[in-house]
C-alpha cells in the first residue's frame, strides 16, 4: 500500500521552509531547494542515514516524488 501526502501537510511542510535562503549560485541549480529539504526529509524519515542513502531513496522514488 502506497503512503500518500495530503495536500494540507504538503503545504505546511513548504511554507516552514520557504523563508530560507538558496546560497548556491543559479546556474548551478538543478533542483528546487525546496523540493531536496522535501526528499531529505522524506528519506531521513524512511531510514536513510547519510547523503548516499537520501539520494538512493531520491531515486528509487523518483517516479512517486514526480506525481
Amino acid at each position: 500500500m502506497r503512503a500518500v501526502m495530503s495536500p494540507r501537510f504538503e503545504d505546511t511542510i513548504l511554507k516552514h521552509f520557504s523563508g530560507i535562503e538558496d546560497p548556491r549560485i543559479d546556474r548551478t541549480k538543478q533542483h528546487l531547494l525546496k523540493d531536496m529539504i522535501a526528499i531529505a526529509i522524506l528519506a531521513v524519515l524512511s531510514g536513510a542515514d547519510s547523503w548516499v542513502a537520501t539520494e538512493t531513496y531520491a531515486q528509487a522514488k523518483q517516479e512517486w516524488l514526480q506525481e
